[in-house]
């Protein structure tokens, strides 16, 4: 069997719309070879160890396994980072939350945290574009926060550390210039919950009481204390959300409510600035 001819079988026995793209990350990961030697000679054969290594994980992923778990590593920002059952596997759609946050932090050193970090995506991007940032990670799961340290310990970023504990509460300082969050989003009934990778992720980590609204709910009355004036609270949320999450941003006395869409023009982070001493919002 050839490399074209695999894929080409491989894909068809897959149902997620990324059945190419996951077939060839697959071979790739097998071969260990960049995608490019798949498309620069797709008539070389696969050994037979090759072919059965290959259709062992083809299975895997035909039963629903994400593409994620079975390399043990995600793309992020430029990143690739390790990741595991029982963390979150970062998402394309969370790199608008660091796209808002570097617009608005923009030339304000200072501290900065992710709160509910998981495998450390969203402080990892952070850190990465801005040294200047003291980035602080905050995670209550121990087994997120063991994949975290080693996501940071590979990067060796100077201004990059990790706290263990529930949201806001590791950080001992106060003046933050932005707090970001991807909490979790999800009602209990969510039909999605039933469907494609979510299948195989954490509930802990996607679905959160109140119709999906708690911990969104508990950041904004947290935040607050821990904001520097004039700083700024961004969180992800699911697309019918954003009304919802602007209310609870102006509730708990945030100016400067906003939301911001993501590339299929769906309502994804919501944002919103403390007011400076003397002002209201």
């Amino acid at each position: 069997m050839t490399l074209s001819e695999a894929l080409r079988a491989a894909a068809q026995r897959f149902a997620a719309d990324s059945a190419a793209l996951d077939a060839q990350l697959l071979l790739c990961a097998v071969l260990g070879v960049p995608r490019s030697r798949l498309y620069s000679h797709p008539e070389q054969g696969l050994s037979d160890a090759a072919a059965q290594h290959f259709e062992a994980l083809c299975a895997r992923r035909a039963a629903g396994e994400p593409v994620a778990y079975i390399l043990g590593r995600r793309e992020f920002w430029n990143h690739a980072l390790e990741v595991a059952p029982g963390v979150l596997i970062p998402r394309p759609e969370t790199e608008l939350l660091v796209e808002t946050a570097l617009t608005l932090g923009a030339g304000q050193p200072g501290w900065v945290a992710d709160l509910g970090t998981g495998s450390g995506a969203i402080a990892l991007a952070l850190a990465s574009e801005r040294p200047d940032w003291r980035v602080v990670a905050t995670e209550y799961s121990p087994a997120a926060c063991a994949l975290a340290q080693r996501n940071f310990t590979a990067a060796a970023l100077p201004n990059l550390s990790l706290r263990e504990g529930f949201w806001c509460e590791p950080l001992r300082e106060r003046g933050y210039r932005l707090l970001v969050a991807n909490p979790p989003y999800l009602a209990a009934d969510d039909p999605h919950l039933g469907q494609g990778d979510l299948r195989f992720e954490p509930l802990s980590a996607l679905v959160a009481a109140e119709q999906g609204l708690a911990d969104l709910r508990q950041l904004a009355a947290m935040a607050p204390a821990y904001l520097a004036g004039g700083g700024w609270l961004l969180l992800e949320h699911g697309w019918e959300q954003g009304a919802a999450v602007r209310a609870l941003l102006r509730g708990a006395g945030f100016a400067e409510v906003a939301t911001y869409r993501d590339t299929g023009a769906r309502e994804r982070v919501s944002v919103g600035q403390k007011p400076v001493l003397g002002e209201t919002a």
